[in-house]
């Protein structure tokens, strides 16, 4: 069973070394826009007035993600600078999400993007984005796997509609309704 998680319950989160050195606190989170998944984080400085560190965290080096922290063995595991955050030339998409449209394949607007879900795991990957609708409301929608990503809109398959929920507790069910429909009726995905 997957758990999920939103990217912003992720952010702020410290980063810790086994012997409990605090190195910092997640900034951002970096997606690899082929395939979803954690590329890395980047770090800002713990306090108030901290900036950002201009460090990043590559995700094979953490040694585990918790409710309370990231670990990682020990300070030698963090990038010396940030450039691993930044996407090559040749990737294409990618880039923030945060108040881009979620849009069907065949035009329909499900709303604007507040937040990614996360998929935990091995490797977590983004499996799904909460919305905010034309109603003001937030629902969460699963996405089957990496999605057409760019800084205009997100583009969905049109079964995605009909598979969003209220909150991240009915979040695996919807995500498993989407794939079971996409799969008795590829079509939908269209």
């Amino acid at each position: 069973m997957t758990a999920y998680m939103r990217a912003s319950a992720i952010t702020k989160k410290p980063v810790v070394t086994l012997a409990g050195e605090d190195l910092g606190q997640v900034k951002d989170l970096v997606f690899d826009p082929s395939t979803g998944s954690i590329r890395c984080f980047t770090l800002a400085g713990r306090g108030l007035l901290a900036g950002p560190l201009h460090r990043a965290l590559l995700w094979e080096k953490v040694h585990g993600l918790g409710p309370h922290a990231v670990m990682v063995r020990d300070e030698s595991t963090l990038e010396e600078d940030d450039t691993a955050a930044r996407s090559g030339a040749k990737e294409p998409g990618g880039g923030n999400v945060l108040g881009v449209a979620v849009v069907t394949r065949g035009g329909a607007r499900l709303g604007t993007v507040t937040d990614a879900i996360v998929g935990m795991g091995r490797t977590p990957v983004v499996a799904g984005y909460e919305i905010e609708t034309a109603e003001h409301r937030r629902v969460l929608v699963p996405v089957p796997g990496p999605v057409t990503v760019s800084g205009e809109r997100v583009l969905v398959p049109e079964a995605t509609a009909q598979c969003s929920v209220g909150d991240l507790g009915g979040f695996g069910a919807a995500a498993e309704s989407l794939r079971n429909r996409l799969q008795h009726d590829p079509q939908e995905g269209d």
